[in-house]
């Protein structure tokens, strides 16, 4: 099936490379949802993105402003630049060099047409900014951090599992007889560095299974033996910052952005609506 916006053709392949773009993200937020439903509204999704994105064309090519010539060429130049003194890849040569100048022409057009469209856009209130800040607070919060140290065996071809296992259990046992953990980092791990301290950490920067043991630690406490992909370890947990809301001066600029965005983005919405009502969308 043909899509046809204002009678220009929109084939099929252009959709799916659409929902294909869309299709990482789109799987992560809708992972529960019904397999064929999931994949019938991602289609959906994609075509109504790919009609928005043909009408908002049209539009720059009708009643856009002009786009003086130096500038387009000032334009090709710098997407040339990455490639002086080296061989320009196919779609940057010579033979391609017209398309290139109407798509950079064209979303230049596009480029400035939606600058024309949120220019009155007014910026946010203050009533709007508190208002975002006292219904965004958990949002606005910071990541919990913890202060954790280890002792980490490294499972490689210098050190298989059984040998890897038996230092970690050495120190595991002089552990339990009151050695000191940062002088047993320094003799027994992989990562001896600042006696095995790896200073403030929040949840993604290490490995799963490292951080389900070290955030579910008290502070001064030390886990038994457990190993991730990488090993043997021993975790300390020395210090927890439990996450904060920050307060509404630390915020305002970011919350600032995060609403102008938004009124740009409903003012180009609208715009776009009041293409579509005006448009022929055909499926043929």
């Amino acid at each position: 099936m043909t899509l046809v916006v204002n009678g220009e053709k929109i084939e099929d392949s252009v959709i799916q490379q659409e929902a294909e773009r869309l299709r990482p993200s789109y799987e992560q937020a809708f992972k529960d949802m019904d397999l064929k439903k999931r994949e019938a509204q991602l289609l959906d999704w994609s075509k109504e993105n790919v009609i928005e994105r043909v009408l908002i064309d049209q539009e720059a090519k009708k009643n856009g402003d002009r786009i003086p010539e130096d500038q387009i060429d000032a334009a090709l130049a710098e997407l040339k630049k990455p490639y002086e003194g080296r061989q320009l890849p196919e779609e940057l040569d010579a033979e391609n060099e017209e398309k290139i100048k109407e798509e950079i022409e064209l979303q230049m057009k596009v480029e400035r047409m939606l600058q024309n469209v949120c220019k009155d856009v007014p910026g946010p209130s203050q009533e709007a900014v508190l208002k975002f800040y006292e219904e965004n607070k958990e949002q606005l919060k910071s990541a919990e951090q913890v202060r954790a140290g280890h002792i980490v065996k490294h499972i490689s071809w210098q050190t298989d599992e059984a040998a890897a296992c038996d230092v970690i259990t050495k120190a595991q046992d002089e552990l339990k007889d009151g050695a000191v953990f940062e002088t047993l980092a320094k003799k027994y791990s992989d990562c001896p560095e600042n006696g095995g301290d790896l200073g403030y950490i929040t949840r993604g920067q290490m490995v799963e299974e490292f951080e389900d043991v070290v955030f579910n630690l008290n502070v001064g406490e030390v886990s038994d033996v457990f190993r991730t992909r990488f090993g043997f370890h021993i975790a300390r947990l020395y210090d927890r910052k439990p996450g904060v809301v920050p307060a509404l001066k630390e915020v305002k600029d970011h919350i600032l952005s995060e609403l102008a965005e938004q009124m740009r983005a409903k003012a180009i919405n609208e715009f776009v609506d009041r293409l579509k009502t005006k448009a022929k969308i055909e499926e043929i």
